[in-house]
């Protein structure tokens, strides 16, 4: 029997640091097997008809990890998103970013942006990558928004909250 799957599914890459100390490898080393595997599982999930896939890769309590284990997060994440984006690309597949890059080097902003721009005509799959994404941030973004177009306190619902998120258009995930 073929299950069906949900058409919005999120994953948290978490546990890779973890993974690779108990095999005594660095945390670094942990997070770059932990990326290897995310191309394979999102052509299987395409191949099963999963239309949404939100990515969540770095959050903003991060940031409190040791320095040494983000720079080499940020520098797995350059060395790869170039050849990644092109890969999806070729297999239809839409890239998002949720979250601020205003925190982000130079490069890793430009490596986003350009893989976003490469990929942002495609119609198969969407990937969300949450990199420097936080709930709370998110919302305080959509408040701000909110804020800034004057509306009044009664004019404000779920929809309204819901359109000032940073992907609005994107379905829950199940």
């Amino acid at each position: 029997m073929d299950m069906k799957l949900p058409k919005h599914i999120a994953l948290i890459m978490d546990g890779n640091g973890r993974w690779a100390e108990q095999r005594s490898l660095s945390r670094v080393e942990g997070h770059r097997a932990g990326v290897k595997n995310i191309r394979d599982l999102l052509l299987h999930l395409v191949s099963k008809d999963v239309r949404f896939v939100t990515l969540y890769a770095f959050s903003t309590e991060n940031w409190r990890r040791p320095e040494e284990e983000v720079a080499g997060i940020f520098r797995i994440l350059e060395d790869i998103i170039g050849d990644e984006s092109k890969a999806l690309h070729k297999n239809g597949i839409r890239i998002k970013h949720i979250g601020s890059l205003k925190e982000l080097s130079g490069n890793s902003r430009e490596s986003i942006k350009a893989a976003v721009e490469l990929t942002k005509k495609n119609t198969g799959m969407t990937l969300s990558v949450a990199l420097n994404y936080g709930g709370r941030a998110e919302i305080v973004e959509a408040v701000r928004h909110i804020v800034e177009a004057g509306l009044k306190p009664d004019d404000i619902d779920e929809k309204t909250i819901q359109k000032n998120l940073y992907a609005p258009e994107l379905p829950d995930a199940a």
